[in-house]
């Protein structure tokens, strides 16, 4: 196995977020659960546009996060994720570009338009996001660059994007790259949504091997064993993976590496303004903590750290230096 260029390489939604504060009324008004994420079509996403207040236009989409959340941190970061060929398209392009991320991934000429996900904040920092996948669940498996996949020491996917049947495959082949090439492979769960529609085929990855790292919070973890004790399904997953991380908001997060549990605390946050990216920037967190060969307990902490950072602010990239954080945390 040749000595890998780059730290990491994600697979994921290339989407702009629009951002806005509401109330819970106007939740309640259109339906909506606080906290959720559900999947809008163009007349739908334009419709709710509409409505919305005015809104704050920040590139993101889950695995898009965390690299950006790695690059701060010092880490070598590539990204794969279909945009199309549009003023929304051209933004995404240009934000993971201008921090170091390698980004080569063709845009697409046809409709739809370029991802967006509309992000309501309510004043107790929950977001609920209402996703128009567009052009992003059409990334397709000629676009996996198997270069950059076996440059990389982990491929990082994101669940989101396991919805769509072309990205789909195209996921699966980056796997099977990764794996050719001996790198390992990790994995976010994203939302109990996509768990429910996915069960068989996330347990069918878990159980061949193919997940060497994964992520997930307490909903999820309990969607995908469909256990409700935490530490039972904790222990079921755990059995199968050679390191999971659990993220429990407020609570902190553990991770169990080889059979040996290890927690740390959530970082004090002085106001939550905005939970959006919390999970994607505590992965960027942990996974740089691996990358740099810290133990599992100070990528635990770098996760902690990150989360915190993000969620004091509007949207879902970093805004103060994640790298200074963690050196005064961590000294």
């Amino acid at each position: 196995m040749t000595q890998a260029s780059l730290d990491i390489v994600a697979i994921g939604n290339a989407i702009v977020d629009v951002i806005a504060t509401t109330d819970d009324a106007f939740l309640a008004r259109e339906g909506m659960a606080k906290g959720s994420m559900q999947l809008l079509d163009a007349d739908a996403a334009t419709a709710l546009y509409a409505k919305m207040g005015p809104g704050k236009e920040i590139s993101g989409g889950s695995a898009a996060n965390t690299i950006a959340g790695m690059s701060a941190l010092g880490q070598r970061c590539g990204f794969i994720g279909q945009v199309a060929q549009d003023q929304l398209g051209e933004v995404f392009t240009h934000d993971i570009r201008a921090i170091g991320v390698a980004f080569d991934t063709p845009s697409r000429a046809a409709e739809p338009p370029t991802a967006q996900c509309l992000i309501l904040v309510t004043p107790d920092g929950q977001r609920t996001m209402n996703t128009f996948l567009g052009a992003s669940q059409y990334l397709p498996a000629a676009a996996i660059d198997r270069d950059l996949i076996s440059s990389a020491a982990i491929l990082y996917l994101e669940g989101y994007l396991w919805d769509p049947a072309e990205p789909r495959a195209a996921m699966k082949a980056a796997i099977a790259c990764a794996k050719d090439a001996g790198r390992k492979v990790a994995f976010t769960l994203s939302d109990a949504f996509v768990i429910d529609r996915y069960r068989a085929d996330f347990m069918a990855l878990i159980d061949d091997g193919q997940i060497d790292i994964l992520f997930a919070n307490e909903v999820e973890i309990s969607s995908l064993t469909q256990i409700e004790d935490f530490d039972a399904a904790v222990a079921v997953i755990s059995d199968k993976v050679p390191l999971l991380v659990v993220t429990r908001s407020e609570n902190g997060a553990i991770a169990v590496k080889d059979g040996v549990r290890t927690t740390v605390a959530a970082e004090p946050v002085a106001k939550v303004v905005d939970t959006t990216g919390a999970g994607d920037l505590f992965a960027a967190g942990f996974l740089s903590g691996q990358a740099q060969g810290r133990s599992v307990t100070d990528s635990l902490t770098m996760g902690s750290v990150c989360a915190a950072e993000v969620i004091s602010h509007f949207g879902p990239r970093p805004e103060a230096d994640l790298a200074a954080l963690v050196s005064v945390r961590l000294g």
